[in-house]
């Protein structure tokens, strides 16, 4: 599992992760609501410390089954 905080919400169900102990300039981890466990995105908020296990998509890295810590 892996660490980070969530830097940006989408109204749209999706939002970006900064991974802790990420390299500057590394890029941000997309999520999208579907993933989230024990937690609805109405209550995630920006800044909230979260874990989640990183997973490939076409489109690049993405995180996957994140639940606030």
């Amino acid at each position: 599992m892996q660490n980070g905080t969530v830097i940006k919400k989408n109204q749209n169900g999706f939002g970006f992760i900064k991974v802790d102990g990420a390299a500057d300039g590394a890029k941000d981890l997309f999520f999208h609501s579907n993933e989230l466990q024990n937690i609805s995105f109405d209550e995630l908020q920006e800044g909230d410390k979260v874990s989640f296990t990183i997973g490939d998509s076409p489109k690049g890295p993405n995180a996957l089954g994140v639940s606030k810590v």
